[in-house]
């Protein structure tokens, strides 16, 4: 009788946690569907060719979007832009910082440190990354990151924004994020590899450059558009560290090669600073813009999922 009611409760239990499961999945999907519909009914009307392909119109102030808004082009490719400067900043040190603590950090005070850093960074709120950008790269120090402030008496500090600062600064916001699922990746490598390298008389140096890198290539690749897409989807930091200014502030035309390092060093903005400003909550007004330049990013996130799915499945196909 007592395993009777036993097994009632465990089922009872099992189907309670099963529901519970399915209504989480079901809500948030639904939550999902709902910013996709919503940003898709007042959005799809603006979304054209020309509006991926033209620039913001007027000035960089927000109330300037009471008239003709123009398009995305600038917004789009500053996301591009600081996309790919904090990638490249973050990849290398991320990929060693993964190696040492998997295969060369000894348990001790130094090795719970790093981690403990790296948990900290983790959980320090972007905005005061910002702050902390704004601080180091307005030093006259660093105004080759940016450009110098001239003209104004008795000040000698660098103006602190533009795409290479913003760049840098996302890279330290993205780095623990890359670090962790590295790490992970590199654990994942079966050890069989491993020994099999060192039974062939390879260095451990070598083992790692040539069996584990290659053996944990997609869940490294992963991690990287993983930290990809927190610096698409962050605002504070581009706020503070990229500047205000819709359009790039650099000489014109910006494209032009001879102009790429003056781009770099000028503000602009990406697709989030854009929304910012085209909604009500930056004087702009303009819902549909906002909408449409939102499912713009949508998409971009939703591919960027994609590829890491993909890659994932590559991944275990192959350790199959």
């Amino acid at each position: 009788m007592t395993n009777k009611i036993k097994n009632k409760g465990h089922r009872i239990f099992d189907i309670t946690g099963t529901a519970y499961a399915f209504i989480a999945m079901t809500l948030i999907v639904c939550i999902i569907a709902f910013i996709i519909i919503v940003c898709a009914k007042d959005g799809y009307k603006v979304l054209s060719f020309k509006f991926l392909t033209s620039a913001p119109n007027a000035s960089a102030r927000a109330s300037d979007f009471q008239e003709e808004s123009g398009g995305i082009l600038t917004p789009l490719v500053g996301t591009m832009i600081l996309t790919i400067i904090g990638t490249v900043i973050a990849f290398p040190f991320s990929l060693a910082t993964a190696i040492y603590l998997t295969f060369y950090a000894k348990k001790g005070v130094f090795k719970t440190l790093v981690k403990t850093a790296v948990d900290i960074l983790a959980g320090v709120p972007t905005v005061v990354i910002g702050l902390f950008a704004l601080v180091i790269f307005t030093l006259p120090q660093m105004g080759f990151l940016s450009t110098l402030i001239e003209g104004v008496e008795g000040t000698n500090r660098a103006f602190g924004r533009s795409f290479l600062v913003a760049g840098i600064t996302m890279a330290i916001m993205i780095l623990p994020f890359v670090i962790k699922s590295m790490e992970e990746a590199l654990k994942t490598v079966p050890t069989s590899y491993i020994d099999a390298a060192f039974a062939l008389g390879a260095s451990k140096w070598r083992t790692i450059y040539k069996v584990v890198l290659n053996a944990a290539r997609n869940g490294l690749m992963t991690g990287v558009i993983l930290g990809m897409g927190r610096i698409i989807g962050d605002t504070a930091i581009v706020w503070l560290a990229l500047g205000g200014s819709i359009r790039m502030s650099g000489p014109k035309p910006w494209y032009m090669p001879n102009n790429w390092l003056a781009t770099l060093q000028g503000s602009g903005s990406t697709l989030t600073s854009y929304i910012f400003y085209a909604s009500p909550a930056g004087e702009g007004n303009k819902y549909d813009v906002a909408f449409g330049a939102s499912l713009v990013l949508i998409a971009i996130i939703i591919i960027l999922n994609v590829a890491v799915s993909i890659i994932g499945r590559v991944g275990a196909q192959k350790h199959e």
